[in-house]
């Protein structure tokens, strides 16, 4: 099992890579980048491939409505190269808020899309060529749409890797078959190891089923907060904001995937009430109605036993990556521990 953090981007670039530097030398593996609305992704990821030598940066996630998928693979390319191959592309769709909020894209057709971005990606990384026709994506553009002049180009540039890793940030059912199908990683959210089988084996196997080999075994990556000490069960609360942002506040009632993923876990009514209250405007409410149990699972706080058996449970559910947010004034020292314990 590999360690993996979010890396903090809204603290300013530099001393985030510091903080990584520090990290790898803690045994930190990967490194996630987020993109939302603040400063892009790549640029804060070319910064940390010059300030670290062997952690893996990968984005967790780049929106697949933001960039054409070409520019995708280009940057993935571009990253792979500043990194001597230890990038992975981690791609999701991110949320209609924010797609059609802040770039005034359409959110839709998330799963074609992706697919699509995919096979475009693996084209461009093999300096074929690039020829699409899908449904949403076609390369070149056809006769009767723009000038009529584009023609199939590859890659001026040789890529580090013919093979960059995909990662895709799925919940629903069709798209975690999807991600099963055709993607080397996958990375769910509110990850509860002993309930994940039954709320996504279905889903996992259908993929998995129509899985080329050469992709191998599928990689996921999960985890939460972690806290190490007699005292530290309680610190897994400090989650309770987040899953009621997410579960309450990210869509709207009969479109939000955080909600129906809680309810998949067997939270219908506690689902129902978090996101009414939390669309009333009642957030602290709200968050006082996320249960305890959840926040205990899917989180790592507690005694040392307590969080032995916890990476046990990530690892007997097929978590390879461990994604870890360490509490506490040494992080540093938390990570060690980790570290020692997975070896």
């Amino acid at each position: 099992m590999k360690l993996g953090m979010q890396i903090d981007y809204a603290g300013g670039f530099k001393e985030s890579a510091q903080a990584v530097a520090t990290y790898e030398k803690a045994g930190l593996d990967v490194a996630w980048v987020a993109e939302a609305y603040g400063f892009d992704g790549p640029s804060f990821m070319g910064y940390l491939a010059a300030s670290t030598e062997r952690v893996t940066i990968a984005s967790g996630i780049l929106p697949i409505y933001t960039r054409t998928p070409t520019l995708l693979a280009m940057t993935a390319a571009g990253l792979d190269a500043l990194t001597d191959g230890r990038f992975w592309l981690g791609l999701g769709a991110s949320g209609p808020q924010v797609i059609e909020g802040f770039h005034g894209v359409a959110y839709d057709a998330p799963l074609g899309r992706t697919r699509e971005i995919i096979d475009i990606c693996r084209q461009v990384w093999r300096r074929e060529r690039v020829v699409h026709e899908g449904r949403h994506y076609t390369l070149p553009l056809p006769a009767g749409q723009g000038t009529g002049l584009g023609k199939p180009l590859k890659l001026i540039a040789k890529p580090v890797r013919e093979r960059i890793p995909v990662w895709v940030a799925s919940l629903g059912p069709r798209n975690v078959q999807m991600t099963a199908e055709v993607a080397e990683g996958w990375l769910p959210m509110f990850f509860i190891p002993e309930r994940a089988r039954e709320v996504w084996g279905a889903d996992l196997d259908a993929g998995a089923a129509a899985r080329d080999a050469e992709l191998g075994p599928l990689e996921v990556a999960a985890g939460g907060l972690v806290a190490i000490g007699d005292d530290a069960a309680d610190l897994a609360e400090r989650m309770r904001p987040m899953v009621a942002l997410y579960v309450g506040g990210m869509g709207a009632r009969g479109k939000n995937f955080y909600n129906d993923l809680m309810c998949r876990y067997g939270y219908e009514a506690e689902a129902a009430e978090i996101q009414d209250l939390y669309l009333d405007g009642h957030k602290d409410e709200a968050a006082a109605k996320v249960p305890a149990e959840f926040l205990r699972l899917m989180n790592l706080c507690g005694s040392e036993g307590f969080v032995r058996e916890r990476l046990a449970a990530f690892a007997e559910a097929g978590v390879t990556v461990l994604n870890v947010m360490p509490l506490g004034r040494d992080p540093v020292a938390t990570l060690e521990t980790l570290r020692g314990w997975i070896d």
